[in-house]
């Protein structure tokens, strides 16, 4: 079984066991998750599809730490001025393990 869950802007396809890093959002003091926005749930012969979101489901998780993503350097130059900037960047997300898919 699997499912298309929306967060952060983003949209995942997440199977039970899968472990997924998603942006940065208020979690409980326990560790666990639970994603509302589900797009889809399919296991092969049988679908739900929501529009925009399926009601009565919710994807289970349990918070596994926060981590950060790769450095991202941006870097300006213009040339015979002596211009040149470099700045770098990384984003912290939080990651997670899928533990139940109910709907």
């Amino acid at each position: 079984m699997y499912a298309i869950i929306e967060t952060g802007g983003k949209q995942y396809t997440v199977e039970e066991g899968n472990i997924i890093d998603v942006e940065l959002f208020e979690t409980a003091e326990d560790g666990k998750i639970e994603f509302k926005n589900i797009l889809f749930i399919g296991n092969g012969t049988d679908s739900k599809m929501g529009s925009p979101y399926l009601a009565a489901s919710a994807v289970r998780a349990e918070l596994i730490g926060e981590v950060k993503g790769p450095k991202v350097i941006a870097f300006k130059y213009k040339k015979r001025k002596r211009y040149r900037r470099k700045v770098g960047h990384r984003q912290c997300y939080l990651r997670v393990k899928i533990t139940e898919i109910a709907g």
